[in-house]
C-alpha cells in the first residue's frame, strides 16, 4: 500500500514539475516577445513623431510657397524670373584620367623612356 502511494506521489510530482517547466519556458518566451514588441513600439513612435513633423511642414505656408516657386514657376508680385540657358553655364571640369597601369610599368617608363 505504501509502495502504491509512493509511486502515485512520484508520478503526480513529475507531472507538476513538467507543467511548471513548461509554464516557466512559456513565460520566458513571452517576455522576449514583449521586449521585442516594446522596441518596435518605440521605433514606431519615433517614426510617427517624424511623420507628424513632416506633415506640419507640408501643411505650412512656407512649403506651399516653395512648391509653387519650384514646380509651378510662380513668383511673388514685383519679382522677376531669370532663366539661364544651359549652354551658357560652364561645364564641369572633368577629372584627369587615372593611370591604371601597375606601378612597375610606370617606373619603367619613367627611367627608361
Amino acid at each position: 500500500m505504501k509502495k502504491i502511494i509512493y509511486i502515485a506521489t512520484v508520478i503526480i510530482l513529475l507531472v507538476i514539475i513538467n507543467n511548471l517547466t513548461h509554464s516557466i519556458y512559456d513565460l520566458w518566451h513571452k517576455q522576449d516577445l514583449l521586449t521585442a514588441a516594446e522596441k518596435k513600439l518605440e521605433l514606431e513612435k519615433e517614426r510617427n513623431k517624424k511623420l507628424k513633423a513632416e506633415l506640419s511642414y507640408v501643411q505650412s505656408q512656407q512649403f506651399i510657397e516653395e512648391q509653387a516657386r519650384d514646380k509651378l514657376f510662380m513668383s511673388k508680385p514685383g519679382e522677376q524670373d531669370i532663366l539661364i540657358q544651359k549652354n551658357l553655364i560652364a561645364p564641369e571640369k572633368s577629372k584627369p584620367k587615372q593611370d591604371t597601369r601597375p606601378n612597375w610599368q610606370k617606373w619603367m617608363e619613367l627611367f627608361f623612356k
